[in-house]
């Protein structure tokens, strides 16, 4: 198989992983190529991202690792053989590479859990909103790369309407005018809209809440298809941030959970995104 350039995302949490069960053996990439037949750099290719591996060899190695975990085994099988271009591909090296990686994780997650505090969160942004946000930009963005990134954005839509979506939003971020009353007004109404669909939770977290203390970013957590393949996206100061760790894991499904029991269940929340948009 040809080396390849530039792993997605994907392909490295597949290296990730295999070299994570490598380790818990307690091989060296040297002792485990032996037993698979190949050369030392070929281990390394595969838990780089840079080579792919086939199912025959992906099982081959867990056994070798002394992996029991057949439904870990089955959902690292099933990323070893996919092979599909994703929508987000037409995108390459028009778009940084995050926003691809956030689209192909959103893509494949079985639910999707998001805290934001500033901004509405952006499978649930309106194309008017969308384009707001990144005009606002410093440095300015190009007019050509704004579109791009609006188009791109309201192509993520189709990953909350193929899976479970929740999302806590704080008042802030639905108060905050990106723009105008217009585009706030319609903005709400959208949110309201979605809100509806039987697949989708928003909840929302009121400036008068007491001791609110649990967020301190904005995170997506995405659900693999089996947990020990979750991963978590948090907002850094040089761009988006994939985690996934078991503590890493943890750690963010217990603040997840503090932050949705702190918040208004999803009537109140819809009762109370409809009064802001009558304020406007």
């Amino acid at each position: 198989m040809a080396k390849r350039v530039e792993p997605t995302a994907r392909q490295m949490r597949l290296a990730v992983e295999l070299r994570r069960l490598r380790d818990a053996a307690g091989l060296s990439s040297r002792e485990a190529a032996a037993l698979l037949g190949v050369s030392a750099p070929q281990i390394s290719q595969i838990e780089s991202g840079l080579a792919g591996v086939s199912e025959k060899r992906l099982r081959r190695l867990a056994a070798n690792y002394s992996c029991s975990d057949t439904e870990l085994i089955g959902a690292l099988v099933a990323m070893a053989k996919d092979r599909t271009k994703g929508w987000w591909e037409e995108y390459r090296e028009r778009l940084p590479t995050p926003f691809l990686d956030l689209a192909e994780l959103e893509h494949y997650a079985t639910f999707l859990r998001e805290v934001q505090l500033l901004f509405v969160p952006g499978p649930l942004q309106t194309e008017h909103y969308a384009r707001a946000v990144f005009s606002a930009r410093v440095p300015a963005l190009p007019a050509e790369e704004i579109e791009l990134r609006v188009r791109h954005r309201m192509q993520r839509k189709a990953a909350i309407e193929a899976t479970r979506y929740e999302a806590v939003v704080h008042e802030a971020a639905l108060r905050i005018m990106v723009s105008d009353r217009s585009t706030s007004r319609a903005q709400l109404t959208h949110i309201l809209a979605v809100a509806e669909g039987e697949h989708v939770a928003v909840r929302v977290i009121p400036f008068h809440l007491e001791g609110f203390a649990n967020a301190a970013s904005s995170m997506t957590y995405a659900g693999g298809a089996v947990p020990k393949l979750d991963t978590v996206v948090r907002d850094g100061p040089h761009g988006a941030a994939f985690l996934d760790s078991e503590a890493q894991l943890g750690a963010s499904r217990t603040l997840f959970h503090r932050v949705e029991a702190a918040s208004l269940d999803p009537d109140r929340s819809r009762d109370f995104i409809h009064r802001l948009a009558k304020e406007l």
